[in-house]
């Protein structure tokens, strides 16, 4: 399995409406209304709000991974948006961010849960990559941009 196999021009927001972390997070939330992987939204949002809550998932470099385990997931989901303008996420390098990567897995999944974090992780220590999704004019363009990225990886 690869981060491609799970994002879609649908979950991917190429510039947030929104200027706060919580905003954003709810945006890409929101792009899961009618998926049906997810069998409660509310419940969705709650945890991954709270596990923000536990420590800030800007985990530095202008990205974020908001993220969280539960059972209102039937399959793994995953979203992406960025902001060409920087956001405020309270990040752990004090830094705006730019890019944002939403995971959500089922409880049972931890596994898996973790090699998607780790490989998103690796992906974006990558500056030339990150700069690419920054300055991407459309979402078939950052869509391309994570294939080009991963192929180099090997499956999960």
């Amino acid at each position: 399995m690869k981060l491609t196999d799970l994002i879609t021009e649908k979950t991917i927001i190429p510039e947030f409406k929104s200027k706060n972390k919580t905003d954003i997070i709810n945006e890409l939330i929101d792009l899961f209304k009618d998926d049906p992987r997810v069998k409660n939204l509310e419940k969705v949002r709650e945890t991954v709000l709270e596990r923000e809550k536990i420590m800030s998932t800007g985990v530095g470099k202008n990205f974020a991974i908001p993220h969280g385990k539960t059972d209102a997931v039937n399959d793994v989901i995953c979203a992406f948006g960025r902001s060409t303008e920087p956001i405020e996420y309270q990040s752990l390098d004090d830094q705006p961010v730019h890019i944002v990567f939403l995971i959500v897995g089922q409880d049972n999944q931890v596994s898996l849960h973790i090699k998607l974090l780790s490989r998103i992780s690796r992906m974006m220590t990558n500056d030339d990559f990150r700069a690419k999704l920054i300055a991407a004019k459309s979402t078939p363009e950052i869509l391309a941009i994570f294939k080009k990225e991963e192929s180099e990886y090997i499956e999960l």
